[in-house]
C-alpha cells in the first residue's frame, strides 16, 4: 500500500508540472519496477494483450465519426433545427447549446468533439445576439462535456470493457444524469439570460414559422437520423458498439461529401489525420494506465483501500460522499479515459460491498470525472473552451462554475444516492436482473 501511494503521488506531481501523461505514468511504473519488483515485461506482455480487445475498437471509430461529423456540417443543420423551436424566446439560444451539444454527443460519443463541432458556431452566434462572450463559451463548454454521458459513449465503453460490464447498461445508466443536466442547464441559462441585453429574432407569422420548421428539419433528417440509427441499431440487439460505430464513420462520408457538402478531400484527410493522432495518443494512455492499475492489483491495493476505510467509517453516505470527491478531484487533473481506467479496478471492490451496483458506479465515475473536466486548475477542457471562444480565464470562470455548482452537483448527489436514476432503464430493457 506504502508503494503504491507513493507511486501515485508521483504521478499526481507530474501531473501538475505539466508533463506529459506517458511520461508520467512510466515514471510510477518505474519507482513499482525498482521498489515493489513488479515485473515491467510481464506487465508490458499483459497489457499489450487487453488492449488488442475488439471492444475497444468503437472507441478510434467514434472519434473518428465525431471528427467527421464537426467539418461535414451536421452539426450546423442541427443547431438551425433546434433553433427553429427555441430561437425566438428570450434566453433560447443558450438552451439550442445546451440541447445541440447532449444530441452531437450522441452521435460523437465526446465532450471535446462535441467542443470542436458546436463552439466555434454557437459562441460567436450567441455574442452577436447579446450574451457575454464569457458566458457563451462557458455555457457550451459546460454542455459539451454531455457528450460523455449521452450514449453511446467512449467513457462508458472503456469503463465497461475494465470492469467487464455491460456496455449497453453502462450507456443507458449515464442517459438519465445527462437528460437532468441538460435539463438543469436549459433553466439556469432562461433565468440568467433575463439580465442580458439580447437581440431578438422578429416573430414570423404563424404560416411561416412552421415553414421555416418544415424547411429546417428537411435539411436536419439526414443528420437525426444519424443517433437513430446508432442508438437503435445497438439497443435492438441489431449491433454491437463497434459495429454500430463504424456504421456511423460509414454515414458520416456521404452525408458530408455530398448531402451538407462540409466535407472535401482535403479537410477529409487533415481530420483523418488529426483522429489518427488522437486515437494513437489515447491507446498510449490507456496501454500506461492499464499497466499501472494493474500493478496496484497485484499488490491487492483495492483490498488495502476497502479494510483502510472500512476501518474510518461503515457508514455508506459517507463513503460515498469521500469517493466523490476522490473522482472529482481525479477528474481534474487527468482526462476522463485516463481516470476510469486508474480508478474503476481500484474502487469498484470498495462500492460494491458498499452495494452499489457495477453499473450504478458507471453514472457516479461519469458525472464526477464529466464535472472535474470543465474544473480549474487542471480544466484541460474548459481551456478549449477558452480558446475557442476567444475568451480570457476572469471571463469564463465565474459563469463555468455556476453551471457546474447549479447543474452537475445535484446531479452527482441524485445518482449517487438514488440508485434507479441509473438503473432503471438497464432494467426496463433487461440488461440487469
Amino acid at each position: 500500500m506504502t508503494f503504491a501511494m507513493i507511486s501515485l503521488a508521483i504521478l499526481v506531481i507530474l501531473l501538475s508540472l505539466g508533463v506529459p501523461l506517458p511520461f508520467c505514468f512510466g515514471a510510477a511504473l518505474m519507482y513499482m519496477n525498482l521498489a515493489a519488483d513488479v515485473s515491467m515485461k510481464g506487465m508490458m506482455m499483459w497489457g499489450l494483450q487487453q488492449i488488442l480487445s475488439p471492444v475497444l475498437l468503437c472507441a478510434p471509430l467514434f472519434i473518428f465519426a465525431g471528427g467527421l461529423m464537426s467539418e461535414s456540417g451536421i452539426a450546423r443543420s442541427l443547431l438551425d433545427y433546434v433553433d427553429s423551436f427555441v430561437g425566438r424566446v428570450r434566453g433560447g439560444l443558450g438552451v439550442v447549446a445546451a440541447v445541440s451539444c447532449a444530441i452531437i454527443g450522441a452521435i460523437s460519443g465526446s465532450g471535446l468533439t462535441g467542443l470542436a463541432a458546436t463552439g466555434p458556431i454557437l459562441i460567436p452566434r450567441m455574442a452577436e445576439r447579446g450574451y457575454p462572450r464569457g458566458y457563451a463559451a462557458a455555457l457550451v463548454t459546460d454542455s459539451s462535456i454531455l457528450g460523455l454521458l449521452i450514449p453511446p459513449s467512449v467513457v462508458m465503453v472503456i469503463y465497461g470493457w475494465v470492469t467487464e460490464t455491460s456496455i449497453l447498461a453502462c450507456f443507458l445508466s449515464t442517459l438519465v444524469p445527462g437528460l437532468m443536466i441538460t435539463f438543469l442547464f436549459s433553466t439556469i441559462n432562461v433565468v440568467m439570460a433575463r439580465k442580458f441585453p439580447l437581440l431578438m429574432d422578429p416573430e414570423l407569422p404563424p404560416a411561416e414559422r412552421r415553414a421555416d420548421k418544415r424547411k429546417k428539419l428537411r435539411a436536419a433528417l439526414p443528420a437525426l437520423l444519424m443517433p437513430v440509427i446508432i442508438l437503435g441499431g445497438i439497443y435492438g440487439g441489431i449491433m454491437t458498439p463497434t459495429e454500430a460505430a463504424a456504421v456511423a464513420v460509414v454515414y458520416s462520408l456521404p452525408l458530408g461529401f455530398w448531402v451538407y457538402k462540409g466535407l472535401t478531400l482535403e479537410n477529409f484527410f487533415r481530420v483523418t489525420k488529426d483522429s489518427a493522432s488522437a486515437v494513437g495518443s489515447i491507446l498510449l494512455m490507456i496501454f500506461c494506465s492499464l499497466m499501472l492499475s494493474q500493478t496496484y492489483v497485484m499488490l491487492r491495493v483495492p483490498q488495502e483501500i476497502v479494510n483502510a476505510l472500512f476501518g474510518v467509517t461503515e457508514s455508506k453516505v459517507l463513503l460515498l460522499i469521500l469517493i466523490n470527491l476522490s473522482l472529482f478531484f481525479l477528474g481534474m487533473i487527468v482526462n476522463d479515459i485516463t481516470g476510469v481506467i486508474l480508478v474503476a479496478p481500484l474502487l469498484l471492490p470498495l462500492v460494491m460491498a458498499i452495494g452499489v451496483h457495477p453499473v450504478q458506479f458507471a453514472a457516479i465515475i461519469g458525472v464526477n470525472l464529466a464535472m472535474g473536466g470543465v474544473t480549474p486548475p487542471y480544466a484541460s477542457i474548459l481551456y478549449l473552451g477558452m480558446r475557442i471562444g476567444k475568451v480570457e480565464f476572469v471571463e469564463i470562470l465565474k459563469p463555468a462554475m455556476t453551471f457546474i455548482l447549479l447543474g452537475y452537483v445535484p446531479v452527482v448527489f441524485l445518482v449517487s444516492f438514488f440508485p434507479e436514476l441509473s438503473l432503471y432503464l438497464p432494467r426496463v430493457l433487461g440488461l440487469l436482473r
